[in-house]
């Protein structure tokens, strides 16, 4: 039986705190829920911002039903996606994750999902990624297919390298690309600018998250970007996040995009710098509210995405 009816789900240790998950939805649902991530959103908000900014990259002949259309896809591909990438991960990271403080409540670990019902779980998210790809046009399907290998190694990737989060970056930003080849049918160098731009975004922000685990990922054996860059991870922040916003001010430019985008992007620069300034790579919970104030940043690249069209 991979249905667990039990009410006594163990919450998340970084869950959302209130999160519907633990207050509204059926007792027996929590565990899958909890596998899909539905109690921390933000990883769905991270996979989902490179492919809306795509799509409006993309969008110069104005906004139409059809884009509103898209986004809507994408946002539900993203929540599908990420918590089928999610539910691999656990699978592949059971054992690993019952020995780490702050995953071992997860669903598999804590015995709340058996193995079998997690598999289940994970096709059936597989199909509603399915199914939102195969809305997207012959190109867009080829490109999206292109990310399958990527997502399959992914889980493997902290075994053998201390830069998972770079591994991590190529996968989680492919959005950049799909966006794109959605709209235009090809690509180009704008949206491979932002796909390369973004991975350094991505490589920041995971070496945040993954401070939070680093003395039990060291005593596992687990490698991580954090545990590469140790007392260096400042200075590196800095040089990711400044490559990001290149990327970000030469892809507008290249999609001819008008002046505002470029002030929205300033303020983007200033959000990523305050990222640097604030974060403490010994506070655990400082680096998880670093980490998911990328929420706030995703909408600021996002609306000067548009201004940036509509001033064009």
């Amino acid at each position: 039986m991979f249905w667990n009816s039990s009410k006594d789900v163990v919450k998340t240790a970084d869950a959302v705190e209130g999160s519907f998950v633990y207050r509204q939805a059926p007792a027996a649902m929590r565990p899958y829920l909890k596998l899909a991530r539905l109690d921390r959103p933000v990883g769905a908000w991270l996979l989902l911002w490179p492919c809306w900014w795509s799509l409006v990259l993309a969008a110069d002949a104005g906004f139409t039903l059809m884009h509103a259309y898209l986004l809507l896809l994408f946002a539900i591909g993203a929540l599908a996606m990420r918590g089928a990438g999610c539910t691999y991960n656990d699978i592949v990271d059971r054992d690993f994750d019952g020995a780490v403080e702050r995953t071992k409540s997860r669903p598999i670990p804590a015995g709340e999902v058996s193995l079998k019902g997690a598999w289940v779980f994970l096709v059936f998210q597989c199909l509603i990624g399915l199914a939102v790809l195969l809305q997207l046009g012959p190109f867009a399907i080829l490109v999206g297919l292109g990310s399958l290998v990527m997502v399959a190694i992914y889980p493997f990737m902290k075994r053998i390298t201390g830069w998972p989060q770079a591994w991590l970056g190529l996968t989680f930003n492919w959005g950049a690309l799909m966006g794109w080849a959605t709209i235009r049918g090809e690509l180009s160098a704008a949206p491979l600018l932002l796909y390369f731009g973004a991975l350094f975004w991505t490589l920041g922000y995971d070496t945040i998250y993954a401070h939070q685990d680093k003395e039990d990922d060291a005593l596992i054996g687990v490698k991580s970007s954090a545990l590469t860059l140790g007392r260096k991870t400042k200075p590196a922040l800095a040089v990711f996040y400044s490559l990001f916003i290149i990327g970000l001010i030469v892809a507008g430019s290249l999609a001819n995009l008008g002046f505002i985008y470029y002030i929205g992007i300033a303020l983007a620069g200033i959000h990523l710098g305050a990222q640097v300034v604030r974060v403490d790579i010994d506070d655990a919970g400082l680096c998880l509210k670093v980490f998911r104030s990328n929420i706030a940043f995703g909408w600021i690249v996002f609306v000067a995405l548009i201004l940036g069209q509509l001033t064009a």
